[in-house]
């Protein structure tokens, strides 16, 4: 008994010293109401009903805010990040600086919006999508990005950087009906 109690202390001081880094569980009510404040790197799972950490793992909840580098799944009525990596799934989903992988909706959850003030890379599927700079595939109803460089397919595609728009500016609209791309 006395060993297991020695071992027991000695493994949740080794977890104490590791955790100061990071944690492997967040749960939060808001993000200054949560096991571990918001400025703590979360590298598990996440279940928010509000949550704002730095995270790489997999984030559930009504709310799920990533902040600086982040990375993982991602899955609430409204998503936002800094930067982040990896999949975003919800109504509503922000990226601030830099988008890599697919933001959109599934199943029963479909994305009303997503928005990338930064460089996105990968796949956007929504209603409207929007994005400074987009690499890769955007599909939806609005599609607008001020720099493209892949496709986009919907009912209304807008890419500023496609040099037929500055060379016809009287004769062609700044967008595309179905299909637009550019390479």
């Amino acid at each position: 008994m006395k060993k297991l109690f020695i071992l027991t202390t000695l493994v949740i001081s080794a977890a104490g010293l590791q955790a100061e880094e990071s944690h492997g569980f967040q749960a939060s009510l808001t993000p200054d109401i949560a096991i571990y404040p918001k400025t703590a790197e979360i590298q598990g799972l996440s279940l928010n009903i509000w949550g704002e950490n730095p995270q790489h793992g997999v984030a559930l909840g009504f709310v799920n805010g990533s902040t600086g580098t982040s990375s993982g799944f991602t899955w609430s009525l409204f998503n936002y990040a800094d930067s982040y990596t990896g999949v975003a799934w919800g109504l509503v989903n922000y990226s601030k600086t830099d988008f890599v992988g697919w933001q959109g909706g599934i199943f029963f959850l479909p994305c009303i919006v997503n928005v990338s003030e930064g460089t996105f890379t990968g796949f956007q599927e929504a209603i409207v999508n929007s994005a400074e700079e987009f690499n890769g595939f955007q599909l939806g109803l609005v599609n607008y990005t001020v720099k493209l460089h892949g496709v986009q397919v919907g009912l209304v595609n807008i890419a500023l950087n496609n040099p037929w728009f500055h060379e016809f500016p009287d004769k062609l609209a700044t967008g595309f009906p179905i299909v637009n791309w550019s390479f």
